[in-house]
C-alpha cells in the first residue's frame, strides 16, 4: 500500500465520481496528527491548546495520546502513542548529535524485531522482511512471480487497493490477464471469485480488509479456493495489522505486505512483508541491493587479499535476502518498537472488542439521519462507510467545528474508531452529522 504521504495536512477535497477509493485523495478533516506535532515537549503542546491526556479508552487508552479533538480516523493515519513520540525524540537526540544522544544517527530504539510483528499475525520470525511500504511488498510478489511482460492470469477485486489496481491494469496493456470482480451488496462474493479463478490462475490479490468500506475477506475460504485451481494468493493487510486479529498461518495465505504507519501505529516509510515458507522459493529476486549481502571482500584496496573480482559477496538465501534492497527509514524504525510492544499487551482481539459497540452505534444512527450504509452490518472491521451524494461538502464544515477527524470524500465518508475513542466520541460525531 501505498502511503498516505501527505497525511499531515488537509488534502483537497476527493475529486471523480461517488465511490473514490484512493486513500491519499480524501478531504481529512482536521486530519492525522503531524508527526511535528507529536514530537512537540508537553509544556509547549499544552500551551498550544493540545487535548490534555484523560482517562477513557481501553485500559485508560486516551491517556496514552495527545490529540487535538475527536480523532476517528485511524484507517487514514493513526496517532502515535506519547511512549512512541518519545522514541522517536530520542532518535532526532541522535540526529543532532547533541549532548542527549546516544547513538548518533541511529534509532536509540533497536530496530523492529520481526519476531514482534511475526507474533502479532502470528507467522514466524523466517517468514518476515521488511519493506519500505505495502505497494513495494506487492510489487515484490509480481515481480519475484515473473508477471509482468508475461500472459499470465491475475485475479483481483473493485475492493483492492487503487494503487494496486493501477499495477494490474498497467502490466494488463503488457499482455498480463487481469479480471476484476465487482462488489455486490457491498461485498465481493465468494462465488463470484469462484467463477474468476480459473484453473491456470496465477494469482489472486486481494485487499483483507477494504479501505473503502471495510469489508472483510474470508482470507482462509479465498485461499483455499485459489489453491485449489494452483494459485497462489497476496493480500494487503494494512487496515486489519494491529486492530484485527490475523493468524496468517490459519489462513493459508501465501504473501502479504503492509506500511505501519496506519493501525500499527508506526511512521511512513516502514512496512512488514510476510511469505509464507513453503511459498518462498517461488520468489526469484527481482530487485538487488545491500541489504541481501551477509558479507563481502573486496579485491582492489590496498592489502585486499588477491581476487579475479572486484569484489566477492555472499549472497543471504533467507527471506530478507530475497526481499529487502537498501536503506530504510531509521524514524520508522525508532518507532515501531514500542509500538508493536503496545499493541501486543492489548492484543487485536481486545481492541477488535472494544469498538464493537462504537460501530453498532454508526450502524443504527446514522442511516436514521439518511446516510446510506456502505458497510456489511456484520463487519467486526475497524471501519465503517456511509454514503450521500455530494456529502462532503455538507458535513465538512460541522465536523470541522465540532473538532471530529474522520475521512470525507465528496460522496461517501469513513469513520474508524481506534482502542482510546469511546461512545461520547461517537455520539459527538453523530451530533455533528444530525
Amino acid at each position: 500500500m501505498s502511503d498516505d504521504s501527505d497525511s499531515g495536512r488537509l488534502p483537497a477535497m476527493a475529486a471523480g465520481n461517488g465511490f473514490d477509493p484512493a486513500r491519499r485523495r480524501c478531504l481529512g478533516v482536521l486530519g492525522a496528527l503531524p508527526v511535528v506535532g507529536a514530537l512537540a515537549p508537553p509544556a509547549a503542546a499544552g500551551a498550544a491548546g493540545r487535548g490534555a491526556a484523560t482517562a477513557g479508552g481501553l485500559d485508560g487508552a486516551r491517556g496514552q495520546f495527545e490529540i487535538d479533538g475527536i480523532h476517528l480516523n485511524g484507517a487514514y493515519t493513526h496517532p502515535l502513542s506519547r511512549t512512541t513520540a518519545q522514541a522517536l525524540r530520542d532518535y532526532l537526540d541522535g540526529r543532532l548529535l547533541n549532548a542527549a544522544s546516544r547513538a548518533p544517527g541511529r534509532p536509540s530504539e533497536p530496530p523492529p524485531n520481526p519476531a514482534l510483528f511475526a507474533r502479532l499475525i502470528h507467522a514466524d520470525e523466517d517468514e518476515i522482511a521488511l519493506v519500505p511500504s505495502t505497494m513495494v511488498g506487492e510489487n515484490h510478489v509480481v515481480s519475484g512471480l515473473g508477471l509482468p511482460g508475461s500472459r499470465q492470469r491475475v485475479v483481483t477485486d473493485a475492493y483492492h487497493f487503487d494503487g494496486s489496481l493501477y499495477m494490474y491494469q498497467e502490466l494488463a496493456r503488457q499482455g498480463l490477464e487481469v479480471e476484476i470482480v465487482r462488489p455486490r451488496d457491498n461485498r465481493i462474493r465468494l462465488e463470484d471469485l469462484d467463477r474468476a479463478i480459473t484453473p491456470g490462475t496465477r494469482l489472486v490479490a486481494v485487499t483483507l480488509v477494504s479501505s473503502i468500506n471495510g469489508f472483510q475477506h474470508d482470507l482462509k475460504a479465498v485461499c483455499d479456493l485459489a489453491h485449489s485451481r494452483g494459485a497462489l494468493v497476496y493480500a494487503d493487510i494494512i487496515q486489519a495489522a494491529g486492530t484485527t486479529p490475523i493468524d496468517i498461518h490459519a489462513s493459508g495465505v501465501d504473501f502479504a505486505a503492509c506500511a505501519t504507519y496506519k493501525w500499527l501505529m508506526g511512521d511512513f516509510g516502514m512496512g512488514f512483508f510476510y511469505a509464507r515458507r513453503h511459498s518462498q522459493p517461488q520468489l526469484r529476486r527481482s530487485q538487488w541491493g545491500y541489504r541481501q549481502m551477509a558479507g563481502h571482500t573486496t579485491h582492489f584496496l590496498p592489502f585486499d587479499p588477491p581476487g579475479a573480482n572486484v569484489q566477492d559477496s555472499v549472497v543471504r538465501e533467507d527471506l530478507p535476502g530475497r526481499i529487502e534492497v537498501g536503506t530504510m527509514s531509521n524514524a520508522a524504525r525508532a518507532a515501531l518498537g514500542p509500538s508493536l510492544r503496545y499493541l501486543l499487551a492489548l492484543t487485536p482481539e481486545r481492541i477488535e472488542a472494544w469498538r464493537q459497540p462504537l460501530l453498532r452505534r454508526l450502524h443504527e444512527a446514522l442511516p436514521r439521519l439518511g446516510y446510506q450504509p456502505m458497510t456489511p452490518p456484520d463487519s467486526r472491521s475497524a471501519l465503517v462507510s456511509f454514503a450521500g451524494e455530494n456529502v462532503g461538502a455538507r458535513i465538512a464544515p460541522r465536523l470541522a467545528a465540532a473538532g471530529v477527524a474522520i475521512s470525507v470524500y465528496r460522496n461517501h465518508f469513513r469513520v474508524s474508531p481506534s482502542f482510546y475513542n469511546t461512545l461520547d466520541d461517537v455520539e459527538r460525531l453523530i451530533e455533528a452529522l444530525s
